[in-house]
């Protein structure tokens, strides 16, 4: 059973800033992580490997540092690396980045066939929950989004039962393989990495290609060539107003919270309406 997971270093959005004069990510201004989602479909495909054999791929899109990201999945237990990074790939929107995807992932399946392609939910520095159901679109295959629970696995049979979340709760698909899932983080806990594989990864050198290690690239649907959409632009959420604290018995308390709301009462009536 081979196992092929896309993944994508991002900045941590618990601290990137948007720069204010282009309105654009600041990226330099946060450490580059693997994305979380990702770091779960790693999990659920070395799971997969631990119960029913085979190899468990990573591939990624990015600058050289990306490398780092694929070098964290081999810590968590995945058996190999590849990164596509080229000055073609970059300003790709999501369907580019599908598309220079799809095609690293037609190498590796002539290399040796692919039963599971794994993806996060989305990125959290996008998050649009694109590229997985377009590499499935442009690979021909079922894609099952919104994964959280891999009910059974049929290698014999080609056949994988899902079960997805739903607006309403959850349904569980049977689908042939190879397809691709996208899985939420409720699908496992990503475990401690033990020892060996994180003396493993220290060690490890990802495989690198680039555009002309591929095979019929159309370098019109790369880049910013073969991107159709655009950021128009992007700010920051507006500061809100910092907050009030309220001191004394309960009943100064109560006097307190109801002249703040006669205070703010135009806000409330804005919102909720009267």
């Amino acid at each position: 059973m081979h196992i092929v997971v896309c993944i994508k270093q991002v900045p941590d959005t618990k601290i990137i800033k948007v720069n204010p004069k282009t309105n654009t990510l600041d990226r330099s201004s946060a450490p580059a992580i693997l994305n979380p989602y990702d770091a779960h479909a790693v999990e659920e495909a070395v799971r997969l490997r631990q119960q029913h054999g085979g190899k468990v791929t990573v591939l990624s899109m990015g600058p050289p540092q990306a490398v780092n990201a694929i070098k964290k999945c081999v810590e968590i237990g995945a058996d190999e690396g590849i990164l596509i990074s080229d000055r073609a790939f970059a300003g790709a929107d999501t369907l580019a980045t599908s598309y220079a995807l799809t095609k690293a992932i037609e190498k590796i399946q002539k290399q040796e066939p692919i039963s599971l392609v794994l993806c996060g939910k989305h990125a959290i520095d996008g998050d649009t929950g694109q590229v997985g159901p377009g590499i499935a679109r442009r690979m021909s295959i079922p894609p099952i989004t919104n994964v959280i629970k891999i009910e059974n696995v049929d290698v014999k049979e080609g056949k994988v039962e899902i079960r997805r979340k739903i607006e309403n709760g959850y349904e569980i698909i049977q689908s042939q393989t190879p397809c691709l899932l996208t899985v939420e983080k409720e699908i496992n806990e990503v475990s401690y990495s033990p020892m060996p594989n994180m003396i493993k990864a220290a060690r490890y050198q990802p495989t690198v290609w680039m555009v002309k290690d591929l095979d019929d690239v159309d370098m019109n649907q790369l880049g910013m060539k073969g991107s159709p959409t655009i950021v128009g632009k992007m700010w920051p959420p507006a500061k809100s107003e910092g907050a009030k604290l309220i001191e004394g018995d309960a009943k100064s308390q109560v006097k307190q919270l109801v002249s703040v709301v006669l205070e703010k009462r135009e806000l409330f009536e804005q919102k909720g309406g009267r």
